[in-house]
């Protein structure tokens, strides 16, 4: 059956990076953006709150959204109130965040994919792990030299209730657009949470360029290759 829609992953897929050392990065600027506003806080018990914020997220039911399950958690860990501390976080993650594309690699052929793919009649989606605030997605969107406006969507933290691997979260997207996935792929770098798409009939590229395997998972996939042979790839649909 044609491919007629493509979800991809963005960080380490689209926006190629190592992402311990993007986090090891980005994490203590995280923390530097509270110190700066005056708050008393242990960068390194920051930096661990954070982690376990995150965890929250990935283990979210479906019962509030990730946002909600983040700020939850971290509700009671800083000595400031939670929409303060949320206050400071977006703040940093619309501008000080910035900094920390010197911890990716872009490739022109993150744009020639979706483009190609757009041009070849497919919908695109951008999969991403909705760990993140919109403000800060758009951002790494723009790193990577994407155009926001070629996914019809965009996952954030903000809307979304499930992380990958959670099946949860690529059955919400497969309901919304009313999608059948023997006609969908979903392209990413980690083996874990982009296979998953796998059980639920969808098809998927494995890009190696920056593979993520830490549990190191047997390969199960339709199709793998660099982001170059992706674009090829897709070319050839």
């Amino acid at each position: 059956m044609r491919i007629r829609h493509i979800l991809f992953d963005l960080d380490g897929t689209l926006l190629p990076m190592v992402q311990d050392e993007f986090v090891k990065f980005y994490m203590p600027l995280l923390a530097k953006s509270y110190i700066a506003e005056g708050i008393q806080i242990d960068p390194k018990r920051f930096i661990a709150a954070v982690w376990a914020g995150y965890e929250a997220m990935v283990k979210n039911d479906g019962g509030r959204t990730n946002r909600e399950a983040f700020w939850s958690f971290i509700d009671g860990q800083l000595p400031i109130p939670i929409d303060e501390a949320e206050r400071i976080a977006l703040k940093f993650y619309e501008n000080g965040f910035n900094e920390a594309k010197s911890a990716t690699r872009p490739t022109p052929f993150a744009d020639q994919a979706v483009k190609t793919a757009k041009a070849k009649g497919a919908d695109t989606y951008l999969a991403t792990n909705p760990v993140f605030p919109r403000c800060a997605t758009m951002n790494r969107i723009r790193w990577a030299g994407l155009d926001a406006e070629d996914f019809r969507v965009i996952t954030t933290y903000e809307e979304c209730r499930y992380c990958k691997p959670n099946l949860e979260y690529f059955r919400k997207i497969l309901e919304q657009f009313e999608l059948n996935p023997e006609e969908c792929l979903m392209v990413g770098n980690d083996v874990s949470e982009d296979l998953a798409a796998r059980k639920l009939g969808v098809k998927t590229y494995l890009v190696t360029d920056t593979m993520e395997n830490p549990k190191g998972l047997p390969i199960e996939t339709e199709y793998m290759g660099t982001m170059e042979e992706l674009v090829r790839f897709i070319q050839e649909l």
